[in-house]
């Protein structure tokens, strides 16, 4: 049993090293994408999905998504009966 306690306090151990080392390089990214003006892409993405912008999908891409659902459906319906 104390062998299973010393796993898990070295597990949480390193997932503590983990996290700092993570916030670390969030702070390293934040800094330097305020300096130069480049947006990194995580925080790029982080703002694109916070500022409400939807990307909006083509008539034409719409009509090939759902022909493509409706062909999986097919397909999965079919296996069922078989």
């Amino acid at each position: 049993m104390t062998n299973l306690a010393t796993v898990v306090q070295q597990l949480k151990k390193e997932r503590d090293q983990a996290q700092k080392r993570v916030e670390q390089l969030d702070q390293a990214l934040k800094a330097l994408t305020g300096v130069s003006g480049v947006s990194g892409s995580a925080t790029a993405r982080s703002h694109a999905r916070s500022s409400g912008k939807r990307r909006t999908m083509s008539l034409a891409a719409r009509k090939r998504i759902a022909a493509a659902q409706r062909a999986r459906w097919a397909k999965w319906k079919a296996t069922r009966k078989a």
